[in-house]
């Protein structure tokens, strides 16, 4: 009865319990995604910050670290991890495969926050011992966590990730690529770190990348996120193009809107806890595209919520984000 006098006899979206509160929102209406926006999240970084490895564990428990990159990423971007983590993987048997991942994890961020965002000419020697010598570090933690937990696929992942920037031969960083799809053969970010691994500027070819995300997808059951490799394959063409509107044609568009359809805006799409990082994919590389359309739909399902990947391309990454909201 009262569904009919005050919804029509649909029902409501059920709320999700672990959701955070939205904090105030800036002028421009948007605001920044604190820990996934999840509490269960925010708890694990909590703990994390404070170097509180028991409490880690604790907060770990609804969590999948061997397949939740996400929430693996919240604990590697952490400064201060690096000065703890050390000390559970050496003192802590029981649970040394997840501080290893964590560990490798946290080593190649911090890696490239010593290598900087800059182009390769522009980094120092000091800069690129650095950057080798936390990645060295971060390739022996995950190969042995793999070892000790052969299920799992993000150490794999990850291992894409330092092997891109340790500039592997191909043959090496392919085998990891089978190994992380034996494991999970639809698992996105798997897909993503191969999208970039496949770029001109890490010695791919044109094309190469596209090709990857369109197989992909075609193999992606509907409402699978695995469809936002074809936004990143966009963006990533896009980033190497000398035209800031290579993008704007009907054809990308088009592409565009139907892995949206197919993935992320897809009735059976399950949101987990990367599901705004998702949107964010989506929602750059269909503005990037000037689709006026799918667009909305994204901008209008992250309501003002921002991560500042992969806006990161931009030399000011929360007001791009903003601006295109707006339209």
């Amino acid at each position: 009865m009262f569904g009919k006098l005050f919804g029509g006899g649909r029902e409501r979206p059920t709320a999700d319990p672990h959701a955070l509160p939205v904090p105030r929102r800036q002028k421009n209406g948007t605001y920044m995604l604190r820990a996934l926006g999840d509490t269960r999240v925010l708890e694990l970084v909590e703990s994390a910050d404070a170097g509180d490895w028991d409490g880690v564990k604790a907060a770990l428990a609804p969590f999948d670290l061997g397949r939740d990159h996400q929430v693996l990423a919240e604990l590697a971007q952490l400064d201060g991890v690096q000065d703890w983590i050390g000390r559970a993987v050496e003192e802590d048997k029981e649970h040394r495969a997840t501080a290893l991942l964590i560990s490798g994890a946290r080593h190649i961020s911090w890696g490239w926050e010593a290598r900087t965002a800059q182009r390769a000419v522009h980094v120092t020697q000091d800069q690129w011992r650095t950057f080798h010598e936390r990645l060295r570090i971060a390739e022996a933690h995950l190969f042995e966590a793999a070892e000790a937990r052969p299920d799992w696929v993000t150490p794999w992942s990850q291992l894409l990730t330092s092997g891109r920037g340790m500039s592997l031969d191909r043959a090496v960083t392919e085998t990891r690529l089978d190994a992380a799809l034996r494991r999970d053969p639809l698992d996105l970010e798997t897909h993503l770190a191969w999208v970039s691994q496949l770029q001109p500027r890490w010695s791919g070819e044109p094309g190469q990348a596209l090709e990857f995300a369109r197989d992909a997808l075609a193999r992606a059951p509907q409402g699978h996120r695995l469809g936002c490799v074809i936004a990143m394959a966009h963006i990533e063409e896009w980033v190497e193009s000398d035209d800031a509107h290579v993008l704007e044609n009907p054809e990308v568009q088009a592409e565009l809107r139907e892995a949206a359809d197919h993935s992320v805006l897809h009735p059976s799409h399950v949101r987990g806890p990367s599901w705004r990082h998702d949107l964010h994919l989506f929602a750059m590389a269909l503005s990037l595209a000037d689709e006026r359309h799918t667009v909305r739909r994204v901008f209008q399902a992250l309501d003002g919520a921002y991560t500042s990947w992969p806006w990161t391309y931009f030399a000011e990454p929360e007001k791009e984000f903003a601006r295109r909201q707006r339209g």
